[in-house]
């Protein structure tokens, strides 16, 4: 019996809580056999300009995308060697609608995301009712964990636990601490604890 390939996109940003987010779904949503699609959508160029300036910015953006994309690429391999990866790195705009639709044309199952203050959804989340309908597939939104010293004044994050997307709010992640290794030394025996005896004499 085959198993259904699903194929899982990442969005690739230049924000921590995007490689967060992929080191999250790679350890709670990747299972064996499934394609991970890193996708990076840089803006479209609407400054005005030369035909030849504006198609070097283009080249650049597109280069520096794709860059982004293969740092994405080596976590995942460095965690899961045996991961099937592909990379899409297109122009579009900063709505959402680019990654939406390139969403649908490639037919994921699930979508993952890094959930900041300028994230995508929250524009999709004001226009359309229902996210997950839109996408055609999860969407599941990684959030950082509050800090402590953060203040308490509403923010744009806290008016979305209405919105249909699921935010996941993770703790930090860190690797466990070693213990140092064990030092060999002989072990003193308690004075208290030995007994002892007198050999017997052989005869002559």
């Amino acid at each position: 019996m085959e198993v259904e390939v699903r194929r899982i996109v990442v969005v690739v940003e230049e924000v921590e809580v995007a490689r967060t987010a992929m080191v999250w779904a790679l350890h709670n949503v990747l299972r064996y056999g499934d394609l991970v699609t890193l996708l990076h959508v840089f803006p479209a160029n609407t400054t005005a300009g030369s035909k030849s300036r504006n198609r070097k910015k283009l080249r650049l953006l597109r280069l520096k995308g794709f860059q982004l994309a293969l740092s994405f690429k080596d976590i995942c391999i460095h965690s899961f060697p045996n991961t099937k990866i592909e990379i899409v790195v297109t122009e579009g705009d900063e709505e959402g609608g680019r990654i939406t639709d390139l969403v649908r044309q490639i037919g994921a199952s699930t979508l993952v995301a890094g959930l900041h203050d300028q994230s995508f959804l929250y524009r999709l989340a004001m226009t359309h009712k229902n996210i997950g309908n839109n996408f055609n597939c999860k969407v599941l939104a990684i959030k950082q964990p509050t800090s402590p010293l953060t203040s308490n004044k509403p923010t744009l994050s806290d008016s979305s636990t209405s919105m249909d997307f699921s935010q996941i709010e993770i703790s930090t992640l860190s690797v466990p601490e070693v213990p140092p290794p064990k030092i060999p030394y002989q072990v003193c025996p308690d004075p208290s604890a030995i007994i002892w005896r007198s050999r017997r004499r052989r005869k002559q």
